[in-house]
């Protein structure tokens, strides 16, 4: 099985993906969010390797067609639980401090349904479930985009919550694409202590 390469380090998919890579333990538990078109799911498969498993979620049945066809293109397919449900309920599938690396891609469904997204008070609640889920030591990828009918407002409510978390147990960091215009993604890791 051959790798996904990193074609631009820029971008921010490939930038978390690499911050993820440099940071999780091969053969853990990690958990796509927000599956989409499965390319993080396929990446998190790759990184699980035999020993690992990956929890995938989405509320649009596309995506987990979608998903479940490119995994078995990979030949990973046995690595991975699509799970048709909102990231808000993924306490119902994983334990606490289980996973190792959570991801996150807030929006909607690139190429899909623009009136179906990620919304404030549901991304707010999965992330706060997320950090529970997550084992001391793990990390959260979060790539924030902005626009739409609510990203700017979900964007806000991330941001306001990731400032009320105690430093003690979390580092947060935010990273801007400072000289991009029309309000670029913000690519946030978190990291459990």
């Amino acid at each position: 099985m051959k790798r996904v390469e990193k074609k631009n380090l820029s971008r921010i998919t490939d930038w978390c993906q690499a911050v993820m890579e440099s940071r999780a333990p091969r053969g853990g538990l990690y958990i796509d969010a927000t599956m989409g078109n499965g390319n993080d799911t396929l990446f998190l498969c790759q990184m699980a390797g035999n020993e690992g498993q990956v929890l995938a979620f989405d509320i649009q049945k596309e995506a987990l067609e979608t998903t479940r066809e490119l995994l078995e293109k990979h030949g990973v397919h046995s690595r991975a639980r699509l799970i048709l449900d909102g990231h808000q309920h993924m306490e119902r599938y994983a334990g606490p401090e289980s996973a190792d690396v959570i991801c996150f891609n807030f929006g909607y469904l690139p190429g899909g349904d623009h009136r179906i997204a990620t919304s404030p008070a549901t991304s707010v609640e999965a992330v706060e479930q997320g950090l529970r889920i997550l084992k001391k030591g793990g990390m959260m990828s979060l790539c924030i985009y902005s626009g739409g009918d609510t990203g700017f407002e979900e964007k806000e409510a991330l941001l306001a919550f990731l400032g009320t978390l105690p430093p003690r147990r979390y580092t947060v960091i935010v990273n801007t694409y400072y000289n991009r215009g029309n309000h670029p993604p913000v690519p946030v890791f978190i990291f459990k202590e």
